[in-house]
Order: C-alpha cells, then sequence, then structure tokens
C-alpha cells in the first residue's frame, strides 16, 4: 500500500476512534475515489457461538465507519461529520473464520451534506453481504467541537 495524504488522514481518523480499535479495525485502501477497510474476524464479533457468524452490529459498526471516514478523502480539509442516516440492507450472513471488508465512496457533496454508498464483502466485492447508503452533515472546518478527537485527527496522533 502506498502511502498518501489522503490515506494518512483515513488512518489518523480511524486509530482515534477506540471502539474501531477494540474491534480491531484496518485501512485497506483509501484514495478519493473511495476507502476500504478491514475488521478482522474474532471471536469477540461473534453474534451466534454455535455457528460463529459476525453480529450484524458489527457489520453496521464496519459500515458506519467506512461511510464516515470516507468523507474525509473527499474533503480538501479536515470537517467533522457526524452521520445523519443510514441504511444498510443485508444481503447474507458474513462466512465465519473470515475477514470482511467495507469500501465506501461519496457519490455526492453539497455544502452542508455528503452522500455515501458502499457495500460489505469478504472473498468477492461482486458478492456483497451488505449494501449502505448513508447522509453525513457538514460541520465545516471551523467548527469547534470534536474536541480531542479533532486534535487527534488533524495532528495526527490516536485517541
Amino acid at each position: 500500500m502506498i502511502s498518501s495524504p489522503v490515506l494518512e488522514r483515513a488512518q489518523r481518523f480511524l486509530s482515534a476512534l477506540r471502539h474501531c480499535q477494540v474491534l480491531g479495525m484496518q485501512v485497506h485502501e483509501a484514495s478519493a475515489e473511495g476507502l476500504t477497510l478491514r475488521l478482522p474476524y474474532s471471536l469477540h464479533i461473534v453474534g451466534n457461538p454455535d455457528t460463529g457468524v459476525i453480529h450484524g452490529g458489527a457489520i453496521t459498526t464496519l459500515m458506519d465507519t467506512t461511510c464516515g471516514i470516507s468523507t474525509v478523502c473527499v474533503l480538501p480539509e479536515f470537517e467533522i461529520c457526524p452521520t445523519l442516516d443510514l441504511r444498510i440492507d443485508y444481503m447474507h450472513p458474513a462466512e465465519p473464520g473470515k475477514d470482511v471488508f467495507g469500501f465506501a465512496e461519496c457519490y455526492r457533496v453539497t455544502p452542508n451534506i455528503i452522500f455515501t454508498r458502499g457495500y460489505a464483502y469478504q472473498d468477492d466485492p461482486e458478492q456483497p453481504i451488505a449494501h449502505v447508503v448513508g447522509a453525513f452533515m457538514r460541520m465545516g472546518k471551523s467548527v469547534q467541537g470534536g474536541g480531542e478527537l479533532k486534535r487527534n485527527i488533524q495532528q495526527g496522533g490516536g485517541a
């Protein structure tokens, strides 16, 4: 993976999110065209211990995070962009024992809202586990909110 400013910004954002650290999420690819995160399979995210199937909440977290961080891939400067709306359509359960990848892209950027879409998959992006669409509110680069998270992302530190 070749380093780029977009990749570095995505990695800083992800490293500032404690729940993503606990889940072990990693940036797989990042560019202005989109973002792919990896959610490693672990027993902590299993929803059904009898089958080993990953809990839907872990997939939701992956996709919300992927869509949210994809916003920093298209904006010229960092902005806090909280989730306004997220819809996930589950196609089939994830296979036990395999990592899950989430891809998202921003397909429309307005002065107030960023619209995203993407999918979760394991081995083949053409066989998605789930599809997602989301809307994220632009707070503006001058917003003083976000506190420690915003400072950590801008300065390159973790939470």
